[in-house]
């Protein structure tokens, strides 16, 4: 039975244009239920007794892995619930997330070239979304920062923005350059705004002229991240602008300017390098290369 309810569930995602990682994933955590509790789904009360127990059996995983199935078995319920009506309650209500570690993460390189090319430009808010996307990278600046910006702060032929002090997360007000890559997404933008909207609607706006808040573009990057099969936050791209500026040789006082710290403390908390970065790093500038040389043979 439930394995009937799981292949539909699955190609009804595939329809959606869910990326083949995303549909694995879904299988894989789903079966694993199920397999444990094959007739969980005869009854209500048998599939919340069920789920409790899984939970209960898996505390030991890690954080991530824990709320990764709670997610997956989450939508899938949700799903048998709206949409095909087979159970009226999701047992998942009860079971809570894991508090995970929070530390800074950032995408790779490859992550973000297939993130660049998931908005369909065609439409306005696709437009809006990848040249949101774009300014993130090059700039670092926070959402809510880039949610405020009106057409008046934005320079294009000097190729810079001004992030006023009423919007600025800091209250103070800064400068920052762009690319001509970004400058050709936000003129792009502007120009497919409503020619009777005023210039008091901000640049990343709704498709109606509204604000655009911080929980929609975080759903819409959700979505984003479903379609190309990997996570990605609005703030994990303001990190992988931090951590890429520094390995393009970046330093990190620029870096604090640009992302608008008000202590270089702060900036070395939220900039971490990865393991790789370190082994790289101490390969070259570690002061035994040069008091003790490795011989060639």
């Amino acid at each position: 039975m439930w394995k009937k309810h799981l292949k539909m569930f699955l190609l009804y995602k595939k329809a959606q244009g869910l990326a083949e990682r995303t549909l694995q994933d879904y299988e894989y955590n789903i079966g694993l239920f199920f397999k444990a509790y094959p007739n969980a789904l005869k009854d209500d009360e048998r599939l919340e007794m069920a789920v409790l127990e899984y939970f209960s059996s898996i505390g030991h995983l890690a954080p991530a892995t824990f709320n990764s199935r709670r997610k997956n078995l989450n939508t899938f319920f949700l799903w048998l619930k709206d949409e095909k009506g087979i159970i009226e309650q999701n047992p998942i209500c009860h079971i809570k997330r894991r508090k995970e570690e929070k530390l800074p993460r950032a995408s790779d390189e490859e992550t973000l070239a297939k993130l660049l090319k998931a908005p369909d430009i065609t439409t306005f808010a696709g437009l809006r979304d990848y040249a949101l996307i774009v300014l993130t990278l090059d700039t670092g600046i926070r959402p809510g920062e880039a949610f405020g910006l009106l057409k008046k702060d934005f320079d294009l032929e000097t190729g810079q923005i001004e992030i006023p002090a009423e919007v600025a997360k800091t209250r103070t007000r800064r400068i920052l350059p762009i690319l001509p890559q970004t400058v050709l997404a936000i003129a792009e933008l502007i120009q497919s705004r409503h020619k009777y909207w005023p210039d008091t609607v901000p640049v990343f706006c709704t498709e109606n002229g509204g604000k655009l808040g911080k929980n929609q573009w975080g759903r819409r990057m959700i979505e984003y991240g479903e379609k190309i099969g990997k996570k990605v936050t609005p703030y994990q791209l303001r990190h992988s602008f931090a951590l890429l500026f520094l390995r393009n040789k970046g330093s990190a006082f620029h870096l604090q300017q640009m992302l608008g710290h008000t202590t270089m403390e702060m900036t070395e908390k939220y900039v971490y390098l990865s393991k790789s970065d370190v082994d790289e790093v101490h390969y070259t500038a570690s002061p035994l290369n040069k008091l003790m040389p490795m011989k060639k043979e």
